[in-house]
């Protein structure tokens, strides 16, 4: 049984010049445990997608289902806990809150899902380890390059070990030693901890640390890259 099913998906938008068609009836399959690169040129719906799978929009068309769930079927605010429990997010601009110290960024999601406040701030020290930033929990973001403030947001998406992580254009504000430490940190926690990984990204680079890559081409799927060589026509 598939992890992710993503089934004849849509996304329009209305606005004074007409409407846009973002996705124009996308589908694919994850299983558990993989790493899927999402790739493709500015505005070709990556965004877009990521922001459907990961229950911060809702599809024109078509559906969605996580581990069994079908995410259209959930209410507002049955989707903001199902967001905060199950899916844990990576942005190209880091999004930690600045008066938050990295420790605190980092525990977030536990302590708004109710987690006591000592539990929380352990698992964000053992995963500030894992990171490597064990000296930086009490610093604020401010005092963090942008490649240690990126390692932090990772910590901080897989603090409540989501069912999904999505990645959206993770090194895209980082130089390309930062944005490869930052991509061999996502691949080890799929790699060692079995995390379903959803990484969108203009980057070929950033895309060879996938096992496959879903080419999106005016939103549209056009094929699927197979990282031993084969591709494959959708």
């Amino acid at each position: 049984m598939s992890y992710l099913v993503v089934e004849n998906l849509h996304k329009r938008y209305e606005g004074p010049q007409g409407g846009l068609e973002a996705l124009k009836g996308v589908g694919f399959t994850v299983p558990a445990g993989d790493f899927v690169a999402v790739r493709g040129p500015s505005g070709c719906g990556k965004s877009t997608l990521l922001h459907i799978l990961g229950a911060m929009d809702r599809p024109s068309e078509g559906s969605v289902r996580l581990r069994g769930q079908e995410l259209s079927s959930l209410t507002p605010d049955e989707l903001a806990t199902f967001r905060r429990r199950h899916v844990g997010f990576v942005f190209q601009s880091f999004n930690l809150l600045p008066t938050l110290t990295v420790a605190e960024n980092v525990a977030l999601p536990l302590t708004l899902d109710g987690k006591l406040e000592s539990a929380a701030r352990r698992r964000a020290c053992a995963l500030l380890d894992r990171v490597g930033l064990a000296d930086r929990a009490d610093y604020l973001p401010a005092q963090l390059s942008g490649g240690e403030m990126q390692r932090a947001a990772v910590a901080r998406a897989v603090a409540a070990e989501p069912a999904l992580v999505l990645a959206d254009e993770p090194t895209g504000n980082l130089d390309s030693t930062n944005g490869e430490a930052v991509m061999e940190l996502l691949a080890d926690l799929n790699e060692r901890s079995g995390l379903t990984i959803l990484l969108a990204t203009h980057s070929a680079e950033a895309a060879r640390y996938a096992r496959r890559t879903l080419e999106l081409r005016d939103g549209r799927l056009q094929r699927v890259v197979e990282h031993d060589g084969l591709s494959a026509p959708v």
